[in-house]
């Protein structure tokens, strides 16, 4: 690589090649998470429950995390989330409309020991889950 007085093209397309090489860049130029992610990049979706189900958790843990099975409203896509807070899935019933969010686990992704499940259910036909779960708020009838 030239380090001289007229080297600044050469010194300019070599950065441009090795962006390449960082991860981080390489997925926001190919829109990478766009194409891929379920939500469309937006930061939270409606859909309406499909199925309540159980996970077991990854080693070295035990027992059983309370998830959903989501069928998006804007584009038809089937996602898996969670529902925090101890008796949370008591107040979700299938058919039911929910808003989810991301886990904010690292890189995108899922969190600790969940397997696979990259959402977290926020409210349930319009109301906030945790009001539901302390009990200051009734879901609505539909």
């Amino acid at each position: 690589m030239g380090r001289g007085e007229l080297s600044g093209r050469a010194i300019y397309m070599k950065r441009k090649r090795q962006r390449w090489l960082k991860k981080t860049w390489k997925r926001r130029a190919l829109r990478l998470k766009e194409k891929h992610d379920p939500l469309e990049g937006a930061p939270m979706a409606k859909g309406i429950v499909i199925e309540k189900k159980a996970l077991e958790q990854k080693q070295p843990h035990s027992g059983l995390i309370k998830c959903v099975k989501i069928q998006l409203v804007k584009n038809g896509k089937f996602i898996t989330a969670f529902a925090p807070r101890t008796g949370a899935i008591n107040y979700i019933d299938e058919h039911d409309e929910v808003t989810v969010d991301g886990l904010g686990g690292s890189q995108r992704g899922q969190m600790g020991s969940i397997p696979g499940v990259r959402y977290k259910v926020i409210k349930v036909n319009g109301v906030d889950l945790q009001m539901l779960v302390q009990k200051r708020k009734e879901k609505p009838r539909r």
